[in-house]
Order: C-alpha cells, then structure tokens, then sequence
C-alpha cells in the first residue's frame, strides 16, 4: 500500500506518518508552504522530519498566493476549512498520477477549530480517494510523546505559521452548502489545477 502524506513540519504530521510506517504503509510526502507569507522553515521542517521517516523524495508546493484567495475573496469564518479542502483537492491529483492508494493527515478531534467532527467530515467530502487519519483519537500529549521517541519533536519546535493569513473567529460547525458556495467565488478547480502543475518534486540528501 502507498499513501501520500501532507506534512506541515508540525508535530502532527510527522507523527502520524511514523505510525503509517508501522503498518507497512510505503510513504511519500507532501508540503503546502504559505510563502511568501512566511519563510522557508516550515518546509526544512517538514523536509528533516520526512528524512527520520526514512523518505528518499518530498513534493512541494508554493501556495501561499492560493491562500490569499481564500482570506481575501472568502467568508474569513470558513478560511481553515477551504484551505484544508483545497490542500486535499491538489493532493488527490498528485496521489491519482502517480498511483498512492489514500491521503495521511494528521488531524486528531479536537484540538483546533477546522478539527470538530463536523469539520473533519466537511473537509473529506473534497476528495474521492480514501484519507487515512492515525492520530484520529490521539491527544496532545501522546503526540509530543510519540514524537520525542522518534526523533521529529526537536526538528517539530517553533511557531506554527498556518494561520497567518487567518482573521476572524473560525466556524466549528461548518455548512457543506456553504463551504461549496465560498469555493465557486474564487473557482477552486482552476486553483487546484494550477497548483498541482506546480508542484516540484525535491530529493532528499
């Protein structure tokens, strides 16, 4: 079995594609950078992390412009949301091509607002292909724990940066209808398809 991994250089990620592994999962990554909205940290995070997981090649993809479109053209309560939808859109088209069998993630309940179950069910219904949660029922705590054992929690450390086009309190109980709406103002296909012909694959020494 392949699965594709979006890894955001957070504890989470790197965690749930360590317990992927543990299943004989064959893994490969992927990186949504915020640049040039942020620095490049949050992808050498990301790149170190898939390294300990033993991963030979991380793909790429410079989307900070995409989700300016979100904050600018979209209902600021609904950013997280359509941001995580459209991470997942252009990540299906990366696992169809090159044959993955399911997405990772490494969303738990809970812990932030895009991570209610009501969210987590709003935001699969993007893709067509199967999403693979591990940590689903995990808490904070057993991640850290998780992630000082393996070795990612010291690469892990520093400021999360996903929220720094962000405004607004953040919807919890999200609307499919709604989410579908928001996504037509700023044509979510043709973005997905541009940012899936954009994405570089990078090799890691």
């Amino acid at each position: 079995m392949k699965g594709l991994l979006l890894i955001s250089g957070g504890f989470d990620s790197a965690v749930a594609g360590y317990v992927a592994k543990q299943h004989n999962i064959e893994l490969s990554a992927l990186h949504f950078s915020l640049e040039p909205f942020t620095d490049s940290k949050p992808f050498e995070k990301s790149k170190n992390c898939a390294k300990v997981l033993g991963l030979d090649t991380i793909y790429y993809s410079k989307a900070g412009d995409y989700f300016l479109q979100f904050a600018k053209h979209c209902n600021e309560k609904y950013y997280f949301i359509l941001g995580k939808r459209f991470m997942l859109k252009a990540a299906e088209k990366l696992a169809l091509k090159n044959n993955f069998d399911f997405l990772i993630t490494g969303e738990n309940l809970g812990q932030v607002s895009s991570q209610t179950s009501q969210s987590l069910a709003v935001i699969q219904k993007a893709i067509n292909i199967p999403l693979i949660r591990p940590l689903l029922c995990y808490d904070k705590e057993e991640i850290l724990t998780v992630a000082k054992k393996i070795g990612t929690y010291e690469l892990s450390k520093g400021p999360e940066c996903c929220d720094v086009l962000a405004s607004g309190k953040p919807i919890t109980s999200p609307d499919l209808s709604i989410v579908l709406e928001e996504e037509k103002k700023i044509d979510i296909n043709s973005i997905v398809e541009k940012a899936f012909s954009e994405m570089q694959e990078i090799r890691i020494n």
